[in-house]
């Protein structure tokens, strides 16, 4: 089981670091002679060049830069080895070169969003962009933003292959079975307290006038662009409050996969190149989409969301609504998994009886370690089968707060595995150890087709894979 829980750990943790592939500069001596259709390359280290895949570089000193972005992150290094992290650094290339031979293409529009919302999100943490920059010891924003740019460009690749990779692979219940047992008892996994939660939602309401206002803005903006050539990129940079889209214009590439609201995934996928859709509503307010580019499963589109202004009254009668509901349920006129199915706005958990749904597996289950910091804060006083107060949860996109009672409907004290209690856990490892082993199998024949060259100080490296192909 050990050894399952390493291999897993090693295959899904994704180092987000200033280490990155460069293409071959002038500290990498290239000779490259042509025979047939193949073509023979004798790389010469210079300067610091560990390892070299495909067209990827990688040295010496990317590998101490990754070793200090981890322990900025707070991450442990103390059992990390110079030659893990140079095996881990090695697969994401393998990863970015055969994306690139695949033609996973991946847009400069989506990896400038990428990094203009991880920009976005250190300036909320640290206060200001100065200070971002002081702590990466960047010059000015444009030398941040290009090596953004190259870390998440490698990435994206590298993610887009592994999912190629795996995007096929599934369980049955009898692989998790065999899985499952195929552990001995006594190293099989202890899972931690867990929480079955419940909720009801009162989502205040806007004014029909304040909705229609915001219905023909957008209804404006889509006849701007079509009738009169405007720029939906500008449009959105001006008028949407999507703030982590903002900057980029509303740009996002979204699969089917990608974790939005269904209303906004349908919506996209309906449409035409080049087509903008009607105004539409989801739970964060209206929008309205063009869709720039279809890639296969891919689309690459810009959005505006737009919020209608909801007025101190109706927030307060969502309020007040929820306390009644409260005391009918304390009078035990309901069970709570009845009000939900009543009286709840939320229809992701109102046919549920008000169960909120883990997205890490989409089972009933919290585990208290792995909680969000949010939810945890929400629950954290209340006792078993308790009902809290009216809670007030704002909207990190900058819509419309909404309101909602709780309650714990079960609770899970620590323990060892057990198939029948804890089966979606389960069959998600069993998930984990399949698509270990075809990326292994993918890993061990591309090696063999691509050139590598490992310096002659780490090719004693007691490495996962054959780097050195021995």
């Amino acid at each position: 089981m050990e050894k399952i829980r390493k291999n897993i750990g090693l295959l899904f943790v994704v180092i987000f670091t200033s280490a990155f592939g460069q293409e071959a500069t002038n500290e990498t001596l290239v000779t490259e002679v042509s025979v047939k259709d193949s073509v023979v390359a004798k790389r010469m280290k210079l300067d610091g060049i560990a390892a070299v895949i495909g067209d990827y570089v990688i040295l010496d000193s990317d590998i101490e830069k990754t070793l200090v972005d981890l322990r900025n992150q707070g991450a442990s290094t103390e059992d990390v080895t110079h030659c893990q992290l140079l095996g881990k650094l090695m697969e994401d290339r393998l990863y970015a070169h055969q994306a690139v031979q695949d033609s996973l293409l991946v847009s400069d529009d989506q990896v400038n969003a990428t990094s203009d919302r991880q920009i976005q999100q250190l300036v909320q943490q640290v206060g200001s962009m100065e200070k971002v920059l002081k702590f990466y010891k960047k010059p000015d924003i444009e030398s941040f933003r290009t090596e953004l740019f190259e870390i998440n460009k490698l990435r994206i690749l590298s993610e887009k292959m592994q999912t190629e990779i795996t995007k096929d692979v599934e369980v049955t219940p009898e692989e998790v079975r065999q899985f499952f047992y195929r552990i001995p008892e006594e190293e099989r996994p202890i899972f931690g307290a867990e929480l079955e939660i419940a909720q009801i939602v009162k989502q205040p309401k806007a004014p029909e006038a304040e909705v229609q206002k915001i219905i023909d803005r957008l209804k404006r903006i889509k006849q701007d662009v079509e009738e009169n050539g405007s720029s939906f990129r500008i449009k959105a940079v001006l008028n949407t409050r999507d703030e982590p889209s903002r900057a980029n214009g509303g740009f996002y590439t979204v699969t089917r996969q990608t974790p939005f609201v269904k209303e906004f995934k349908d919506v996209a996928f309906s449409l035409r190149e080049g087509e903008i859709s009607e105004p539409f509503e989801t739970q964060y307010g209206y929008h309205i989409i063009m869709v720039e580019k279809i890639r296969g499963r891919e689309v690459d589109l810009r959005h505006i969301l737009m919020i209608p202004e909801i007025p101190d009254s109706a927030m307060k009668e969502a309020a007040k609504e929820l306390d009644s509901i409260r005391n009918q349920l304390l009078d035990g006129k309901y069970t709570f998994a009845e009000a939900a199915q009543n009286f709840s706005d939320e229809k992701e958990t109102r046919n549920d009886g008000g169960v909120l749904r883990n997205p890490i597996d989409f089972g009933s289950r919290f585990e208290l370690t792995k909680m969000d910091p949010t939810l945890y804060n929400q629950i954290r006083d209340l006792k078993d089968n308790e009902i809290s107060r009216p809670l007030r949860e704002d909207d990190p996109r900058g819509g419309a707060p909404k309101f909602k009672i709780m309650k714990i409907t079960n609770r899970y004290d620590e323990h060892k595995a057990d198939f029948a209690q804890d089966y979606l856990k389960i069959q998600e490892l069993a998930l984990r150890e399949k698509q270990y082993k075809a990326i292994k199998e993918w890993m061990d024949e591309h090696i063999e087709d691509t050139y590598i060259h490992v310096d002659a100080e780490n090719r004693d490296c007691d490495f996962a894979n054959n780097w050195v192909k021995e």
